[in-house]
């Protein structure tokens, strides 16, 4: 197991090399909590996530003869990107296996930083058998995104910056995908602040530390917007530590971490892919257990697709009440509009999106259904637009 002069050897070897990023008190976020929420800014490193400063340890650690036969790895996403900028930092030839169905964006970025990407497999099981066979067959050095030392201690570094960095904590979140960087945050603090309770956090479609400090259990998988930490087995020698040094695993829902992303960027200003935003979720998801207390957490990662981004943040205003999507049965004459846009106006509301239907959705040929959407400031005065049209209109609220 890593000890913290491995994480200290480790941020040496980085350093110049990785961004030290900003470690800051969020005010805004802290209310929202109840608690006092000190965040770990990697989503500014120069590949938006903290994946790499374990990338940048394993591969400085290379002998020449290993730098020599060029390095491989799989990954969908922020591990890829990580090596191929350090591998064509430090001359490494470097290959990224990622599965066919990778989004475009993430195979022209990493191809970007001078990787040869080669897209096999559907899955990333697959992809894994592929990269290891490849491996294999050209001699290469394999770089595991989390089962491997030289990378969880990489990944310590973030841990260490942040705790020389804040003031007094009660207490660490992390994000939980391989298990690499909630690792290397445990190995840091034992170290460092013992008297740091560390909670790890699994989205519940990955779930397989549910039962922790029990046995691992098989996760249901999907979808998830979180796909970063979407690994169905952590790895063996980060499952090691947390058997050792964390107390406490909780699992957040799809929605809690699609809130989480709305507030980190409407009151932290901070843009966060879905995993980087799975330890706030837990904050939000669990208030009994920090109310009161003084907790950091990682944003640990930016890579998130703009439409994407756009979804998540009008479905967030859907759900909190201020986007309010009207329907109403409407005569067919002159001037109706009009009025319907002047009662919402004198309400306060903004007209984000209209649809009129006369041919096929109005049940009379002489009415027409009307949608609306409308922009409000909270749920109170979304109901008094919604009423204010239902003096007039049959109104429903889609």
């Amino acid at each position: 197991m890593i000890g913290i002069d491995d994480v200290r050897a480790a941020a040496r070897r980085i350093e110049g090399r990785v961004l030290r990023t900003p470690t800051v008190p969020s005010h805004a976020l802290s209310r929202a909590a109840g608690a006092e929420l000190t965040l770990k800014l990697d989503n500014l490193q120069a590949v938006g996530s903290f994946k790499e400063r374990g990338a940048a340890n394993k591969l400085a650690t290379l002998t020449e003869a290993e730098r020599a036969r060029g390095v491989i790895t799989v990954s969908a996403g922020n591990h890829a990107q990580g090596v191929a900028r350090h591998a064509s930092l430090l001359g490494i030839d470097a290959v990224i296996v990622m599965p066919r169905f990778t989004p475009a964006a993430k195979v022209t970025r990493t191809a970007a930083w001078g990787a040869r990407v080669e897209l096999q497999g559907v899955d990333f099981a697959e992809a894994t058998a592929f990269a290891h066979e490849m491996c294999e067959r050209e001699g290469r050095v394999f770089v595991h995104p989390f089962d491997d030392d030289a990378v969880m201690a990489g990944q310590g570094t973030l841990t260490l910056e942040l705790l020389e960095d804040a003031g007094p904590l009660d207490m660490l979140v992390m994000p939980i995908g391989g298990g690499g960087l909630i690792a290397g945050a445990a190995i840091t603090a034992a170290a460092v602040r013992p008297e740091l309770e560390v909670i790890g956090v699994q989205v519940d479609r990955f779930d397989s530390l549910s039962a922790h400090p029990g046995p691992e259990q098989t996760p249901r998988g999907g979808a998830t917007i979180a796909e970063g930490v979407a690994v169905v087995r952590v790895g063996r020698r980060p499952l090691d530590v947390m058997r050792q040094h964390v107390g406490r695993i909780v699992t957040v829902s799809e929605r809690s971490v699609e809130d989480a992303i709305t507030l980190l960027a409407e009151n932290a200003k901070q843009v966060s892919e879905g995993a980087g935003a799975v330890a706030l979720a837990a904050v939000l998801s669990f208030p009994e257990l920090f109310r009161g207390r003084r907790a950091a957490l990682p944003i640990c990662g930016g890579n998130i697709d703009s439409r994407i981004l756009a979804n998540t943040l009008l479905r967030s205003l859907l759900r909190d009440g201020r986007l309010l999507r009207l329907v109403m049965e409407i005569p067919d004459r002159p001037g109706v509009l009009a009025d319907i846009s002047t009662t919402i106006g004198d309400a306060g509301g903004n007209i984000i999106e209209v649809s009129h239907q006369r041919l096929f959705a109005a049940p009379s040929v002489q009415a027409a259904e009307l949608e609306v959407m409308v922009e409000a400031r909270d749920p109170t005065h979304a109901d008094q637009i919604a009423g204010a049209l239902g003096q007039r209109y049959v109104v429903r609220r889609a």
